[in-house]
């Protein structure tokens, strides 16, 4: 599965972008499992509130499955303006 990081996320992990192997059955086990990975992910994904997610390019939720999902996305909120 491809993770993607966006703006300050992509800061804190590192990379823009990382292939993984996951079990992940739903975004909150995939969180768990990056957080778990290092101290760059764990703080990237500490705050949940301000961090939106998507999967295959629809926004999603924590309770989202992962079954069949190619691309899981991370991202701040977005404002207009």
């Amino acid at each position: 599965m491809d993770v993607l990081y966006f703006a300050w996320l992509r800061e804190r992990v590192g990379h823009p972008r990382e292939r993984i192997e996951t079990r992940a059955g739903n975004i909150r086990e995939l969180v768990a499992e990056l957080a778990a990975m290092d101290e760059w992910h764990a703080a990237a994904l500490a705050d949940l509130s301000a961090v939106r997610v998507a999967v295959d390019q629809e926004l999603a939720d924590l309770d989202t499955e992962l079954s069949g999902a190619r691309e899981v996305a991370f991202f701040p909120p977005m404002t207009g303006g």
